[in-house]
């Protein structure tokens, strides 16, 4: 029996080989089906990736809320001629601020944590290196929903949060810039006009350009971190009345200029406990802040996990889709092979006959024609591969899309493609099979 069937395996690749150009344009739609499955897996898969990366870095389960700093309302201004309305009376704000944070926490139901945040362009500098980056006002809060953890040193302490010590936490790349020769935790470095001292390091976290333009977020290994309270005892506190912002305020209202950032907090975001509740729990907090800033929407409210779930949905139905096309590409490189192989009985019918004369039974016959429609399936399959693979990873190259491709896919098309090999071999094999040995050998 294996005799048999490696005889039949013979005759068929000599069938194979006789005729290249034909068996490689029936492998083609096989060939370009198993490149196009592959190439498409592999950028959903990367696209997979990258939500989930991103997902992680904005944190699980999290409610971002942005102060906006610049707005503007009013009437039009009437044309000549015609009557104008009175001028409306515009209400005030104190914008983003630690008393909206306390309404929140005692207010809102459903919330496991929330971390306020100020965030100050500054210039840091050590040892005749000077360096623009950004100083960011937290507790030890945000450390743990945005899921930082220490390569060295400590978080902040009780009585250097109360305090306002002038201390701090760097990122890694602050680190290799200003402590390149040395152990950063004890030693100071200047940010801003003040001094402070390193009390611990963060662990790199990769993050890609893509990642920082969607989600807004910033560069943390370059970020210098220290208490709340130190940002705004020693740095900045806006909702101070000082002399400087009332000079600035007038020279903006005299020039007719807006965009005073005016609110003391840069960010906060809120971690909920249940998933379910996100969205009831941001509408809940959208009514508290309008009616704490007399309905003045200086504020935006984002929930960048729904947001990064909803554009992962679109990526998937467009995968589909092209999965899809890419499984049509695959039918139709098997009607190809069916076509071709019906196609080659008409032609080869005194071979059949031949054969038969000789002794080859019917089954030899469906074994050897079924053989053929699997090599041609077989070999295109494995110069889909390739191709396919070729695509996914020039994708990547040139077109800065992520792609990632799996074992399953490769298993995947190319079992698929020999499949259909097999199921479109079929039916030529059994009509070769039929043949009558007498008629086929005086047919012309």
């Amino acid at each position: 029996m294996i005799q048999r069937i490696l005889l039949n395996m013979a005759i068929a690749s000599e069938a194979v080989l006789a005729n290249k150009i034909r068996s490689l344009l029936t492998a083609l739609g096989i060939i370009f089906g198993v490149a196009a499955v592959i190439a498409m897996l592999a950028i959903g898969s990367g696209a997979q990736q990258e939500i989930l990366e991103q997902i992680e870095l904005v944190g699980v389960n999290n409610i971002v809320i942005n102060p906006v700093v610049e707005q503007s309302e009013g009437n039009v201004e009437p044309e000549e001629g015609t009557v104008g309305t009175q001028e409306t009376k515009k209400n005030l704000s104190l914008g983003l601020n630690f008393l909206d944070v306390e309404s929140i926490r005692k207010i809102v139901p459903g919330i496991e944590m929330i971390s306020p945040e100020i965030v100050l362009d500054t210039e840091v500098t050590r040892e005749g290196f000077r360096r623009t980056a950004k100083l960011v006002g937290v507790d030890n809060t945000f450390f743990k929903i945005s899921g930082f953890e220490l390569d060295e040193g400590d978080y902040f302490n009780q009585e250097q949060i109360q305090k306002g010590a002038p201390v701090c936490i760097i990122g890694k790349t602050i680190k290799s810039k200003f402590f390149s020769r040395e152990e950063p935790i004890g030693k100071y470095i200047k940010v801003g006009k003040h001094w402070l001292k390193v009390i611990g390091v963060l662990e790199e976290r990769i993050i890609s350009d893509k990642s920082i333009t969607n989600l807004g977020i910033r560069d943390y290994n370059m970020d210098i971190y220290t208490p709340l309270s130190t940002a705004l005892i020693r740095y900045e506190n806006r909702l101070m009345v000082t002399n400087s912002l009332i000079q600035e305020a007038r020279r903006n209202r005299n020039n007719d200029q807006s965009g005073v950032n005016y609110h003391q907090l840069d960010r906060l975001v809120i971690k909920v406990r249940d998933t379910e509740q996100i969205n009831s729990i941001a509408q809940v907090v959208s009514k508290l802040l309008s009616r704490k800033h007399s309905d003045v929407v200086d504020y935006e409210i984002e929930i960048p996990e729904l947001m990064l779930k909803q554009q992962q949905r679109t990526k998937n139905i467009f995968n589909y889709v092209l999965g899809g096309i890419a499984g049509i590409s695959l039918l139709v490189g098997g009607i190809g092979i069916m076509n071709i192989m019906l196609a080659s009985v008409l032609e080869r019918i005194k071979e059949i006959g031949l054969r038969l004369s000789l002794g080859a039974k019917k089954a030899d016959i469906i074994y050897q024609f079924l053989l053929e429609a699997v090599m041609i399936s077989f070999s295109g399959g494995a110069v889909g591969v390739i191709l396919g693979l070729t695509i996914a990873f020039g994708i990547a190259e040139l077109a800065d899309i992520p792609t990632i491709v799996s074992g399953f896919s490769i298993l995947l098309s190319f079992g698929v493609a020999v499949t259909v090999g097999v199921i479109f071999g079929i039916a030529p094999a059994r009509r070769a099979a039929s043949q009558d040995p007498i008629t086929s050998l005086r047919y012309e």
